[in-house]
């Protein structure tokens, strides 16, 4: 072990629960957030780059992490966006052949805070018992009731629009001149991977600022519209909503995944929630209505769409419904080329059952074009 003598560091809970650990690294500091967790057994340095968990304290229920590096080509945006690391056991060697940096390098390029040796079953048995909450994560060990009150301060994930914090500042394209599609993506904090699928399927895309109107977008001639993932709570994120709106009156194809998949809902005035401690893994259930058939999803969201009023809305029809807990995964207009889902179609490493949702996306643009 390269740090044998590691500075003790704590996890409090907003109710006052503590876990205890070392700092990973020689690395000291506190670091603030809602604290989560990811089931994932693979792709951590997806899950920390993804800018759908801005802002969030992530607690990795895999033993091991940092044992296979990172590489430069497995990122899902710019940074790293977690606000810390909490994890079992930390390698700080790793052995794959393509890595070209290990995780603790990849953490302090990022000035970003870890603690490890925590009891993670414990601790995720705990989030799941009484919630996702906010927690801060110190090597203050000392100064517990300092924290307590530092950490009143933050305020809560509900409520809160962290889209303008992870949103590209100018437009940008992404692809080819030459492809025969053009999609206007709203950028509310997308990954990478989501741009690669719309590329390789023949797209140019050019994603847009999270606060950019429609009539902006349609300045492009996108032969469809899509509304990307990203982190907090939608309601807070009116612009977008309201060029949702515009964009169905268009009549263009749009598709929508994870938090574009609730403002499409909030645009058809269907409410959200904050859930208990939302779905974050590889692993997930969903059950396809159109089809009948099963598929395994990797999620992130810790917010979700009313079920009873989307059946309850003469415009809109649930797709897939999520098997755990019957949650609303996916939506489609009756009357348009729109359609969204909860989870995540372009994960990698993960599931990749959901594949044929961007083919659906292109089939839409298709059938539009004709």
């Amino acid at each position: 072990m390269k740090y044998q003598k590691r500075k003790k560091a704590l996890l409090l809970l907003e109710d006052g629960t503590i876990f205890y650990g070392k700092a990973v690294g020689e690395k000291e500091g506190t670091s603030f957030g809602e604290v989560c967790f990811n089931t994932g057994m693979t792709g951590y340095q997806e899950i920390f780059t993804d800018p759908s968990y801005f802002g969030q304290l992530m607690v990795t229920t895999n033993a091991h992490i940092g044992n296979y590096g990172t590489n430069k080509d497995e990122i899902e945006s710019d940074s790293i966006k977690i606000a810390g690391l909490i994890c079992k056991n930390f390698s700080y060697e790793y052995s794959r052949p393509s890595a070209d940096k290990s995780l603790l390098e990849f953490l302090n390029d990022n000035n970003l805070l870890a603690i490890s040796d925590v009891d993670t079953r414990a601790l995720v048995s705990y989030i799941r018992d009484n919630g996702a909450m906010n927690a801060v994560i110190s090597t203050r060990v000392n100064e517990v009731d300092q924290l307590k009150e530092e950490l009143k301060q933050v305020p809560s994930m509900e409520g809160l629009e962290l889209a303008s914090k992870v949103s590209t500042k100018e437009p940008y394209i992404y692809g080819e001149d030459s492809a025969q599609y053009r999609i206007a993506a709203l950028d509310i904090g997308i990954k990478k991977n989501i741009l690669r699928n719309l590329e390789k399927r023949g797209a140019q895309i050019k994603v847009f600022p999270y606060n950019t109107s429609q009539e902006e977008l349609a300045k492009w001639n996108p032969d469809g519209y899509f509304i990307s993932n990203g982190p907090g709570d939608p309601e807070p994120l009116k612009d977008a909503i309201q060029t949702t709106k515009d964009i169905l009156k268009t009549n263009k194809p749009l598709f929508g995944i994870c938090l574009g998949h609730q403002v499409l809902a909030l645009a058809n005035g269907v409410s959200t929630y904050k859930m208990h401690h939302g779905h974050r893994g590889i692993n997930h259930p969903i059950l396809n209505l159109m089809t009948g058939k099963g598929e395994i999803t990797s999620q992130n969201h810790g917010f979700a769409v009313n079920r009873e009023e989307t059946e309850a809305h003469p415009d809109l029809e649930i797709t897939h419904t999520h098997l755990n807990d019957g949650t609303v995964a996916g939506i489609k207009m009756k009357y348009k080329n729109v359609f969204s889902v909860q989870y995540h179609p372009e994960a990698s490493p993960g599931p990749h059952d959901a594949d044929y949702l961007f083919d659906q996306f292109f089939e839409a643009i298709k059938a539009s074009a004709n």
